[in-house]
C-alpha cells in the first residue's frame, strides 16, 4: 500500500502532516481540501497506518524543518507489523471509511431503503458517532476518514459537532472534501485544514502514458482533469474519451435534426453502463437517475470545455486548448461564433449543470443544449 513518502506532488500537506508527527501532537480532527483525484484519500488512508502502526518508523529520506531550521523526522508505518498487515487487507477494526452508501448496512430498513443523495444523520450516527464512543480493539485508537464530506446534511454536520471538539481519546476524525466553505463555518472551525492542490499535468500525463494509454488521450484527460489523476483514470474506466470525441464532433455539425434526442439517448447508454458495471463489481447499487445525472454533467462539462477552447482561439489567446486531438471542430465554433457569444453559451451550459442536480428532467436540459449550442442563444431557463 501507498505510505506517506510515497505520495506525490503535495509537499505542503505531506509535511504538515509530517510536523504534527514529529511534534507528538497530531489534531483530533482533519478536513482535507482540495480537488478530487489528486491523493486526498491515500494521504488520509497513510496517515491512518501511521497512527494505528504498532511501531512506526522514522524514514531518513526526508529533509528540513523549515521554520525550525532542523532536520524534520518522516514518520510512517512500518509495513510489517499486524496492524499494519490488517491495513492492507482492509480489515483493520479500528479503521473505518465513512461514506453515503454505507446506508445500505444500516440497522433500520427504512434508511436502508432509501436513494442516499446525501450523507444523511443516520449514517454519520452509526458508523462515526457511534463506534468513535467505544474502546479501540487494538489499543492505539481509531481513525474515520469521511469521503465526500461536502454531502454531509446540516443534521449530520450538527451530530457530529461535540464528537469533533471533544473526541474521545485516540480518536482520529478525516473530513475529505473538495472545498472547505461547502462545510458549515462550525465544523471547519473545529478542524485542522490540509490543503491539496492540482497535481502537475505532466506528472498525470506520464502516469495515464505509462498505464498503456495512448499519448493524445492522456494528454486530454490530464488537461481537462486539471491535473486529477484519479479523475482521469475513472473517465478512461468508463471509455469516455471515445464519448467525448463523439460529442464534440456532433456539437460542431450545425443542422443536426433532434440534437436533443441524440444527446438524451448517449447520456442514458453511459447510465446504463455504469449501473451495470456497478453490479457486476458486487459494490453499493447505483440508481439510474442518480447515473443519468452524473453522465449528463460529464458530458456537459465536455462540451463547455470545447467552447472555452473556442473562446481561446476566437479571441486569439496566447494559452493551450484541451482539445488538440479535435481542433478542427473547436475551430468550426470559433468561426461561427463570436467570442461573446461563445461565453454567453459557456454560462448557460453552466446554468443546465446547476438545474440537473436541481431535478430538473435531463431530457428538458439536453433539448434546450442541442438548441444553445446549435443557435449561441441563452434560453434562461
Amino acid at each position: 500500500m501507498t505510505e506517506l513518502s510515497d505520495i506525490v506532488g503535495q509537499d505542503a500537506a505531506v509535511e504538515q502532516l509530517q510536523r504534527a508527527l514529529a511534534a507528538g501532537r497530531m489534531p483530533h480532527a482533519y478536513l482535507s481540501a482540495g480537488p478530487a483525484g489528486v491523493g486526498r484519500r491515500t494521504t488520509a488512508i497513510a496517515l491512518a497506518r501511521t497512527l494505528l502502526c504498532e511501531k512506526p518508523a522514522d524514514d531518513p529520506r526526508v529533509g528540513r524543518d523549515e521554520s525550525a531550521g532542523k532536520p524534520l523526522p518522516f514518520r510512517q508505518a512500518c509495513g510489517a507489523c499486524e496492524d499494519c498487515r490488517m491495513m492492507a487487507a482492509g480489515s483493520h477494526p479500528d479503521f473505518q471509511l465513512v461514506y453515503k452508501e454505507l446506508a445500505q448496512f444500516h440497522d433500520d430498513p427504512n434508511v436502508r431503503s432509501r436513494v442516499m443523495q446525501d450523507l444523511g444523520i443516520d449514517v454519520i450516527r452509526s458508523f462515526l458517532i457511534a463506534p468513535a464512543a467505544r474502546a479501540p480493539s487494538r489499543g492505539r485508537g481509531r481513525v474515520f476518514v469521511v469521503l465526500e464530506a461536502e454531502l454531509m446534511s446540516t443534521a449530520a454536520q450538527n451530530a457530529l459537532l461535540k464528537t469533533l471538539e471533544e473526541p474521545p481519546a485516540g480518536v482520529t476524525i478525516i473530513l475529505l472534501c473538495q472545498r472547505p466553505e461547502q462545510m458549515l463555518p462550525t465544523t471547519r472551525s473545529r478542524c485542522s485544514i490540509v490543503r491539496f492542490g492540482p497535481l502537475p499535468h505532466g506528472f498525470v500525463t506520464e502516469k495515464l502514458i505509462a498505464a498503456g494509454v495512448a499519448d493524445k488521450e492522456a494528454g486530454f484527460w490530464a488537461a481537462f482533469t486539471d491535473g486529477s489523476l484519479g479523475r482521469s483514470q475513472q473517465l478512461l474506466e468508463e471509455a469516455m474519451y471515445k464519448v467525448k470525441q463523439e460529442v464534440i464532433s456532433h456539437i460542431a455539425s450545425p443542422g443536426e435534426e433532434n440534437g436533443g434526442e441524440y444527446l438524451a439517448k448517449l447520456a442514458d447508454k453511459l447510465a446504463t453502463s455504469a449501473v451495470n458495471a456497478a453490479k457486476k463489481d458486487g459494490g453499493a447499487p447505483l440508481s439510474k437517475m442518480l447515473a443519468n445525472r452524473r453522465a449528463t454533467g460529464v458530458m456537459l462539462e465536455l462540451i463547455a470545455s470545447a467552447f472555452r477552447d473556442a473562446m481561446t482561439i476566437a479571441a486569439g489567446a496566447e494559452r493551450p486548448i484541451i482539445h488538440t486531438d479535435q481542433r478542427g471542430s473547436v475551430a468550426a465554433l470559433a468561426e461561427r461564433f463570436a467570442p461573446t457569444r461563445l461565453a454567453e453559451i459557456v454560462e448557460q451550459l453552466s446554468a443546465y449543470e446547476r438545474l440537473l442536480w436541481r431535478n430538473v428532467n435531463p431530457k428538458i436540459i439536453w433539448d434546450n443544449v442541442a438548441i444553445t449550442c446549435a443557435s449561441g442563444v441563452p434560453l434562461g431557463l
